[in-house]
């Protein structure tokens, strides 16, 4: 045993450098979409906490707010209070905010939003097709589209505060 040792851990040596370099090759250069300001968001079709579908469809001519969030995200969790309040104040002048949650299981989702108190619909991205399709890299990251279905803004990370989600409400709600 004490002879093939070294070859055994040359081999494994070699297997963790191939993976290791694959991983790193395939996140430096794979080609993934980056939404930005003037681009349509891609459609999406998902289960939400209500066991309806939704599609970004439905949401057509109508200012909306798409925030992509998760339990195990300090900022998404706590921004969440914030984003409740701004929609209790803007929904009765058609504001529409939808959050998609990323991949995680039912019951963990529903008892948070109990917690917290959401109204506003929460979708389940299960296979996370939909995170891929709008490029996300951090979380939380809201998109802000106009009611013609462009992206008028895109916060990545961070925490948004009340006044800051308002500022940009106002700005979506003029567009």
């Amino acid at each position: 045993m004490g002879r093939y040792r070294k070859s055994i851990q040359y081999i494994i040596l070699a297997a963790v450098l191939l993976v290791g370099g694959y991983a790193i090759a395939n996140s430096l250069f794979s080609k993934s979409v980056v939404l930005t300001k003037g681009d349509k968001p891609p459609s999406f079709r998902l289960a939400g906490l209500d066991n309806e579908v939704h599609e970004l469809q439905d949401y057509e001519g109508k200012p909306l707010i798409l925030n992509f969030w998760g339990t195990f995200c300090p900022p998404c969790r706590d921004e969440m209070p914030a984003l409740q309040k701004q929609y209790d104040k803007w929904k009765g002048e058609g504001l529409e905010l939808v959050g998609i949650n990323l991949s995680e299981d039912k019951l963990t989702v529903e008892s948070f939003i109990r917690q917290v108190g959401v109204s506003f619909p929460i979708l389940m991205d299960k296979d996370k097709k939909t995170e891929k399709k709008y490029g996300l890299k951090q979380y939380p990251t809201t998109f802000f589209i106009t009611p013609k279905g462009v992206i008028q803004e895109v916060v990545i990370g961070g925490l948004l505060s009340e006044e800051e989600i308002e500022v940009r409400v106002q700005r979506l709600m003029k567009s």
